[in-house]
């Protein structure tokens, strides 16, 4: 990384103190075309909807919510989500690994998967699983960190403007920290 950027785990409290931040990287990436679960145009009303969500989840212990920051300003994002159906309580998936398009190509994605999978082993969890639009930087940063490929769905979702996109899952395997 060519400056320094810092990843941390928030809290409940610290995530609801920075939804409007949290909600200008969601919009800052759906506005440059990414695939990652919302149309155009995006709001800030559906985007603070959404971090709530994610900031209820974070209360109650069903996931990690880590965001990356150059200063004071969060430019990147990711979750590890921990609740998981009951035969699988070993594994947890990585969702809306997310990186503002001035902090792109600076490793700000790779220090915050690392840091996922870091949080992940941390609580226990020794099998992960994500996807990713098919052929985008996230596919070959997912693959340059060492996750297997598993397969391509065709015509998965949506682009935030319209037209479908195939979708990559991939899945690591990882040591869970030792108590």
């Amino acid at each position: 990384m060519s400056e320094t950027v810092a990843i941390r785990i928030l809290s409940p409290r610290e995530a609801t103190l920075q939804l409007g931040a949290l909600s200008d990287v969601l919009i800052d990436c759906v506005e440059g075309g990414a695939s990652v679960s919302f149309m155009l145009p995006m709001t800030r009303d559906k985007a603070g909807a959404f971090w709530g969500r994610v900031v209820e989840g974070v209360a109650a212990g069903e996931r990690i919510l880590l965001v990356a920051e150059d200063g004071a300003d969060i430019v990147g994002t990711v979750q590890v989500i921990l609740d998981q159906p009951e035969n699988q309580p070993h594994r947890a998936d990585i969702a809306k690994m997310l990186v503002r398009r001035r902090a792109r190509k600076r490793g700000v994605g790779a220090a915050l998967m690392r840091a996922a999978e870091d949080a992940a082993r941390m609580a226990g969890k020794s099998v992960l699983v994500l996807d990713t639009v098919t052929g985008s930087d996230g596919e070959r940063l997912y693959t340059r960190l060492g996750w297997q490929r598993v397969g391509v769905i065709p015509n998965y979702a949506l682009w935030p403007q319209g037209g479908l996109c195939d979708t990559t899952y991939f899945h690591k395997q990882i040591a869970p920290a030792r108590p």
